[in-house]
């Protein structure tokens, strides 16, 4: 309860007259310097409000005195950074993709432009400098299942992979156990195959077993010694670089129940310019072929 206003005996502040458990309060108002300051931001605050757009309303917003906002400003400047950049897309777009590569100056620019759109659309799966995922391919490794020429990549970013695109690669593998086509012991003899395709096999009797399946089962598409084909999409069993994972139950996995991964199509998303600018900077990622 409040008390009556005394004078402190220490600093000679009068009290408040607010006392909690034997703890007086001081009247110590705050500097006017202080309360002036304040009292100017909330003015300043009321201008702000008047000139610049400010209020939200239910079909906008105020425009304010001046009408001006970043927006603007925003807008002006792609337009300006577009019109800086339409002379080398002009070009890139009329350029084939080994003239961009041939061209110092093309495949600066195309460096740049893909790298900042492989950022922007790519990296959520492929990972930054497209080191890959569990499930989607290295693009810094070299190994590629559709091929890693310029044009492959181009194709391949151009149309993607399984998606209702009609020009999209297309690649399906069996489900050699979810249908029946294998027993599970002949599975487990062909995992022990593949492995020792990268001389990881620890089952010499199951690998020579599982040789036999591959040939009947998976050589149409992984060519002998599981070399692969960018024709089909099929992966080099041989190189020991795996999308979804190499060790034998993971492998086995894959071949009872297959893999169905997707990739967007880019076209109609991307104009054929960053396309091209894509096409070049993932082919720079591992060398390319």
């Amino acid at each position: 309860m409040p008390t009556k206003i005394e004078k402190d005996e220490i600093t000679g502040t009068d009290t408040t007259g607010h006392e909690w458990d034997g703890i007086k309060e001081l009247n110590t108002p705050l500097p006017k310097w202080w309360l002036w300051t304040f009292y100017a931001t909330i003015v300043w605050s009321i201008g702000y409000f008047i000139v610049y757009p400010a209020w939200p309303t239910l079909s906008g917003h105020t425009k304010g005195v001046l009408g001006w906002t970043q927006r603007i400003e925003i807008a002006e400047r792609m337009e300006e950074a577009k019109a800086m950049r339409a002379p080398f897309v002009g070009r890139i777009e009329k350029a084939s993709l080994d003239q961009i590569r041939s061209s110092p100056d093309l495949l600066n620019f195309a460096m740049a432009g893909g790298r900042s759109v492989f950022a922007e659309n790519c990296v959520p799966c492929h990972g930054a400098g497209g080191s890959g995922a569990k499930g989607y391919p290295n693009l810094a490794d070299d190994s590629w299942v559709w091929g890693g020429t310029l044009d492959d990549i181009h194709t391949t970013i151009t149309y993607g992979i399984r998606n209702a695109n009609n020009e999209s690669r297309i690649g399906q593998m069996p489900r050699f156990g979810a249908d029946g086509i294998l027993k599970p012991a002949q599975i487990d003899d062909v995992a022990e195959y593949v492995l020792s395709l990268s001389k990881r096999s620890t089952n010499a009797d199951a690998a020579k077993r599982g040789e036999t399946v591959f040939s009947e089962n998976c050589v149409a598409c992984h060519q002998e010694g599981g070399t692969g084909s960018t024709d089909l999409g099929a992966p080099n069993l041989a190189a020991n670089i795996w999308i979804y994972g190499g060790d034998k139950a993971t492998i086995m996995e894959t071949v009872r129940n297959s893999r169905a991964g997707s990739m967007p199509a880019w076209t109609g998303r991307l104009d054929d310019a960053t396309i091209k600018m894509l096409a070049v900077y993932v082919h720079a990622l591992g060398g390319g072929k």
